[in-house]
This record gives structure tokens, C-alpha cells and sequence, in this order.
């Protein structure tokens, strides 16, 4: 009977990869409805969205983990009103953009931002906008092509420290059973997650429902375990040293009460980049984004130069 056990073992070990293979892919059907357009970069497709005024100086926003471009949508309305031509897009794995396999490092998504400001033929300097995870990829960006930015603004960055839970721990320490237990139980933490976070105050309608759609996709859950291992598991002391080498101005926005990229990140940035500076929005976590979103606007309109 042991070859039961061992079959009973396979199924149990291939079940959660089974499942994702039959979640729906990202396709023509579901990008038909996408506010944008899109793009074939060399790893796929990328979706990509460009507000306000034609003219305006250019500001990039990047956005983190696991909630798609729409996250940067009331700060959008706030850059737009002082006069900015805002590029916003989604990165691989996540919203309308494909999902590549493969390592997710910080040139992956470098990379990426390079091949799409190229493509729309962003040439003169820009302001580059970095949340959560988007923050390490600006700060990667920024370290290798300085000379193309007229500052960043990091919030709530990672590449500092960082606590994403005990399965993201798991997942990142351990190769296999890693893997599977991020196929298997992941969906059920974020969800959780999510659902925690129902009652906050958001500047955008229906987020967590529309956070907790990407679960429904396939290939999201490996996305994220790649940038976990990739991108998120190295820390950016060089880089940040390297930028306090130049005259770049950075600009860091903190949430006070934020439990994932926690407050202490200011203080080690310091230490890092003396010259940059720092914006605190009270009363906020990692959310800050959407359900403090005016804090976060009222901070730009204190550092960003007004067209």
C-alpha cells in the first residue's frame, strides 16, 4: 500500500500548483475594459497609464508588492492638479501586465521602467515616485541612472527592513517547502489580510475587493514569491549610499503607525543618506497611500516644484 501513500503525497504536494494553473491567465478578454494602453517590453506585456496635462513635467510612481497601479490613483489627482504629466503602470505580475517566470531582482524590474520610459520616449528628467516595494525599485533605478531624475520620493520604502509576516518569512527561507506552503496558504493570508483592513478610511472605492481580485489570476502568487526572494530579500545600503554621493534630492514619506515598513526605516535612511529628507504622516500604516492620502499630497506640495 505504500505506492498509496505516495500517490495520495503527489497529489497533496501538486494540488496547490494544479489550482493555479487553472486560474484565469492575463489575457486580451480581461484587458479589454483597462483604462491606458499597453505595451510589449521584452519579458511581455505591460500596461501603463498616462494622466494629466500634456506638457507638464513628468512624475513616475511605482508601485509595491501586490496592489496594482489603480494604489497611486488620489495621489494621481493630487500631482495632476499641481500641473504634473503623471506615467503610471503595472508592474509584471500584477494588474493588467503579464507574468513572466524568473527571478524578480532589482534589474528585472529596473529593466522593465527602462524599456517602458524608452518605448514613451522619456527623455528629459523626471521625478520618480516609489511606494512599499516601488520604493526599492526607484531607489535601484536611482542609484544606476541619477542623471535622469529630478528627485525621488520614496514611501513607505522597502529595502530598509521590513516585516511582511511569518509566511513571507517561510517562503523566503526556505526553497521548497517555501514554494509550496506560498501556493497553498498565501491566498488565505493576504485575504485575511485584506479583510482586516475592510473598515479603514480609503480615498478609493472598493480597494480591498479590487486588491483581493488579483488572487483570482494566475501566476500572481509566483510573482510574489519571486519579488519576495528577489527584490525584497536585499537590502539597499549601497544604493542609498551611492545616491547621498550625488546631488539628487530624495524625499522620504513615513507612516507613523506603520507595522510592515516600520518608522525605524528613517533613521537608518539618514544614516545612509544624510541628505535626504523626511515627512511623517501621523496616525497612518502601510496604507498610507489611500486612506491618508491629502497627508501624503499636502508632503509633495512641500518638496515638488509647482510648473
Amino acid at each position: 500500500m505504500s505506492w498509496v501513500w505516495l500517490v495520495l503525497l503527489a497529489a497533496i504536494i501538486a494540488a496547490p500548483y494544479v489550482a493555479d494553473r487553472r486560474r484565469k491567465p492575463m489575457g486580451k478578454a480581461e484587458r479589454q475594459e483597462a483604462p491606458g494602453a499597453f505595451v510589449t517590453l521584452s519579458r511581455g506585456v505591460t500596461h501603463y497609464q498616462w494622466h494629466g496635462p500634456e506638457g507638464g513635467p513628468v512624475a513616475v510612481c511605482v508601485h509595491g508588492l501586490t496592489t496594482p497601479s489603480f494604489v497611486w490613483g488620489p495621489i494621481v489627482e493630487g500631482l495632476t492638479a499641481m500641473g504634473y504629466r503623471v506615467l503610471t503602470y503595472d508592474l509584471y505580475g500584477r494588474g493588467y501586465s503579464d507574468r513572466p517566470r524568473g527571478e524578480q531582482d532589482a534589474a528585472f524590474f529596473v529593466t522593465q521602467l527602462e524599456e517602458l520610459l524608452d518605448n514613451q520616449q522619456v527623455s528629459g528628467k523626471f521625478t520618480l515616485l516609489g511606494y512599499s516595494m516601488g520604493g526599492a525599485i526607484s531607489t535601484a533605478f536611482a542609484a544606476k541612472s541619477p542623471e535622469r531624475l529630478r528627485q525621488v520620493v520614496l514611501l513607505a520604502p522597502a529595502g530598509m527592513g521590513h516585516d511582511l509576516g511569518p509566511i513571507a518569512r517561510l517562503v523566503t527561507n526556505h526553497k521548497y517547502l517555501g514554494s509550496w506552503l506560498m501556493m497553498a496558504f498565501y491566498g488565505r493570508s493576504y485575504g485575511q489580510a485584506l479583510e482586516a483592513e475592510r473598515d479603514l478610511p480609503t480615498a478609493i472605492p472598493n480597494i480591498v475587493d479590487l486588491q483581493k481580485a488579483e488572487l483570482g489570476y494566475r501566476g500572481f502568487r509566483g510573482a510574489v514569491l519571486a519579488s519576495l526572494r528577489g527584490i525584497l530579500d536585499t537590502e539597499q545600503e549601497h544604493e542609498h549610499r551611492q545616491i547621498s554621493e550625488t546631488s539628487l534630492p530624495v524625499m522620504a514619506i513615513w507612516g507613523r503607525d506603520d507595522d510592515v515598513i516600520p518608522i525605524a526605516g528613517k533613521a537608518t535612511l539618514s544614516e545612509w543618506n544624510p541628505r535626504a529628507a523626511h515627512g511623517v504622516v501621523e496616525n497612518a500604516g502601510h496604507a498610507l497611500a489611500y486612506t491618508h492620502s491629502d497627508e501624503v499630497v499636502a508632503l509633495l506640495h512641500d518638496v515638488m516644484e509647482t510648473p
